[in-house]
């Protein structure tokens, strides 16, 4: 069936609304969060694969993306996060399977973490309970840099991202990028996600060994079905970082795209989808 875009009011009392392009289904649901940055518009055609199978699909903007809420407080704590995630699954009438990336896997940890009941099952995408920190700083680099003055055209904002990804083939067809910038009243093209974010990501970064710990708690804690997904290519998430996850979660299943960087889902789509895919199949 059809998706259509939905608008889902946590009952937050900052007014926090979340908006979700759905697909209707009759298996679990399936809530699919970017990354840091990102839009739901990032994870390609992945979505409708999962749908196709009989899911209900969720794949959502994240606070202060897209055209989600931005918080007027500038509430970006990765606690924030997992508190939306966690209202989103308690709507539902079963557990759901939460993909996350990234920001939206951190916030999958949390909640699957310490509240076994609303996830089926998690999937991480090139995220761990502690990422490298150097793919870290480069990723929060690359996002610094154009905070505030965007782009001039789609052309340059492509260059930029060609720049930070020199593995990845540059698309012809810029209209998949466009989905991620808004176009601002002074005609400059600027990351579809609210300036504030970056400040809280710069502030959080200096605390990150105790976000580390919670992390690392909350992984512990997993009891669900886990699937760790890294791209052979990745700086966040290296041999070293997998290796130590599979120790704090000895049951998660995990594979290596080749070929494929942080952004999994975007660099090796066809491979990351069928790797999703076969997964869910194993929980039923």
């Amino acid at each position: 069936m059809p998706k259509e875009t939905v608008e889902i009011d946590l009952g937050d009392a900052r007014g926090v609304c979340l908006t979700a392009d759905r697909w209707p289904g009759d298996l679990e649901p399936v809530v699919l969060q970017h990354g840091g940055g990102q839009t739901r518009h990032s994870w390609g055609e992945t979505a409708e694969a999962i749908a196709a199978t009989g899911h209900e699909v969720y794949s959502v903007d994240l606070r202060g993306h897209g055209d989600s809420t931005w918080a007027a407080d500038g509430a970006y704590a990765f606690s924030d996060y997992a508190l939306d995630l966690n209202e989103l699954l308690a709507r539902f009438d079963q557990p759901a399977v939460v993909v996350g990336a990234s920001l939206g896997g951190m916030a999958g940890m949390i909640t699957a973490g310490h509240h076994q009941h609303l996830v089926k099952a998690l999937v991480l995408v090139d995220i761990t309970a502690r990422p490298a920190t150097d793919g870290v700083d480069r990723v929060l680099s690359f996002m610094a840099q154009t905070a505030d003055t965007g782009f001039a055209t789609l052309e340059e904002a492509g260059d930029a991202v060609a720049a930070y990804q020199p593995g990845r083939t540059r698309p012809k067809n810029l209209d998949g990028l466009k989905k991620n910038l808004r176009l601002g009243d002074d005609g400059r093209w600027r990351w579809h996600w609210d300036p504030a974010f970056m400040t809280h990501r710069n502030q959080a970064s200096r605390g990150r060994n105790d976000f580390h710990l919670e992390l690392e708690h909350a992984a512990r804690a997993l009891t669900c079905p886990t699937f760790l997904i890294r791209g052979r290519k990745s700086d966040l998430v290296t041999d070293a970082e997998v290796a130590d996850f599979l120790q704090l979660v000895p049951h998660a299943q995990y594979v290596d795209v080749a070929d494929a960087a942080h952004m999994v889902a975007g660099d090796v789509n066809d491979v990351f989808t069928a790797s999703v895919l076969e997964f869910l199949a194993t929980l039923h």
